[in-house]
């Protein structure tokens, strides 16, 4: 069991790993405290990403990639994804499903989190990795419904399932030459940061100041957003500026 703002370490160590394809295993029950008449309460789209508030990447000791707001910054990052994508989604939680029950399971693929899982699609060798994750105060933005049943959710299990690669024996040569050369390796990626406004001005008119990036930083994803839900924001322009 997992509990509200629990700090959950999982770690993967292999001498050939392929993180661009792992995902987590989420399995959970919701369950209503309280009876109430015509009263209904499901997951909300997108659920295992809204069950937490962070969501840290780390390689060998060092962090390489950091997602807080982790449903907000994921749903807004990936509503555009292709037809083929959404059909994976639906597994992701992205569509609400449970059982008469309330049993889930879902497999998040970690590219719709992190960025690194998104842009490096190459093997890492011989490496300890560890994926940190901060579980929300509460289950508010992760249900849909009438509070009034007292609806309460629990993890039973969550893992974390990387591939383990076997290669051939030339490019397993080619490989150890590269370790044994001592050169630096590039893994490039880019990393998703979240800007959160929380209230709004009355005015027609409102500059905000946000954190810039230098030129060659330019791919870096911002997202912006206002108010409390998406929903409630009515911007109709929208200008952003680069300062060079």
């Amino acid at each position: 069991m997992f509990g509200y703002s629990d700090e959950i370490r999982i770690q993967q160590q292999d001498l050939y790993t392929l993180p661009y394809e792992s995902f987590l295993y989420v399995e959970g029950k919701l369950t209503k405290n309280k009876a109430v008449q015509s009263a209904h309460v499901t997951l909300g789209n997108n659920c295992i990403a809204f069950i937490f508030d962070e969501i840290r990447y780390e390689l060998n000791g060092v962090e390489i990639d950091r997602n807080r707001n982790v449903g907000i910054t994921s749903t807004l990052k990936n509503v555009t994804v292709s037809s083929d994508r959404s059909v994976i989604l639906r597994n992701a939680g992205w569509d609400t499903l449970t059982t008469a029950a309330g049993y889930f399971n879902f497999c998040v693929p970690l590219y719709i989190l992190l960025g690194f899982y998104e842009d490096y699609k190459r093997v890492v060798i011989n490496a300890r990795h560890e994926l940190i994750l901060i579980r929300a105060r509460n289950d508010n933005n992760c249900l849909m419904g009438d509070p009034a049943t007292e609806p309460t959710l629990e993890l039973f299990k969550i893992q974390w399932r990387m591939p383990h690669v076997l290669l051939s024996e030339i490019n397993k040569l080619s490989m150890l030459r590269a370790l044994e050369s001592g050169r630096y390796l590039s893994m490039a990626f880019r990393s998703w940061d979240l800007y959160e406004f929380p209230l709004l001005q009355s005015t027609t008119k409102h500059s905000w100041a946000i954190k810039t990036e230098s030129l060659t930083n330019l791919d870096v994803a911002n997202t912006m957003r206002c108010g409390q839900h998406v929903k409630n924001c009515a911007l109709q322009n929208v200008l952003k500026i680069y300062n060079w």
